[in-house]
């Protein structure tokens, strides 16, 4: 069964398209060109992940795309818009180097190169310009750094470690 803990979002619809039942997917991803043939979607429904099998698709830009969706009839896809859209983890595509999914590297250590280990990865602030990432450290205190990616400098998931390089001063704003 699917759920939010084994699926990520893959974007929105945000309105019908035309008199033909289809609606406008947006993708919200960095690579959405590796979802335009996909061939079914979960949506969520009051809550529920539900799964549907795309029937016709077409992309109209790089960031949206037109669906029609099996066995859902013209007069029901207006209670689409606004739905959420999701896809298994599993057909992430893999990433290496140092990019990263935000949710494989929580739990990680942090390893600035003049502070040495700063603490635990716990999440990310996403709602805002530049994503942040929230590290646990010493005495449960709340470091927050830049996902940038001049700051990046190795992630090794092997040892489940991220070495980052910072500005000066921006990690001891919060050891004060």
């Amino acid at each position: 069964m699917f759920n939010l803990d084994n699926c990520f979002s893959l974007g929105k619809i945000t309105k019908t398209v035309g008199y033909k039942g289809e609606l406008n997917l947006y993708l919200d991803t960095d690579s959405p060109e590796n979802y335009y043939n996909i061939e079914s979607v979960l949506i969520d429904i009051r809550g529920e992940l539900i799964p549907f099998i795309i029937e016709q698709r077409k992309a109209k830009n790089r960031f949206n795309i037109s669906i029609k969706l099996q066995n859902v009839e013209d007069d029901e896809v207006g209670d689409f818009v606004n739905s959420e859209v999701y896809l298994p983890m599993s057909l992430l595509p893999k990433l290496d180097g140092n990019k990263f999914y935000f949710h494989e590297v929580i739990g990680f250590q942090v390893v600035d190169e003049n502070h040495g280990t700063v603490g635990k990865i716990d999440g990310f602030y996403e709602n805002i310009t530049q994503p942040l990432m929230i590290i646990i450290g010493n005495e449960n205190k709340e470091i927050l750094i830049p996902v940038i990616d001049n700051f990046i400098k190795l992630v090794d998931r092997e040892n489940k470690t991220i070495e980052i390089s910072v500005p000066e001063g921006l990690i001891e704003l919060y050891l004060e």
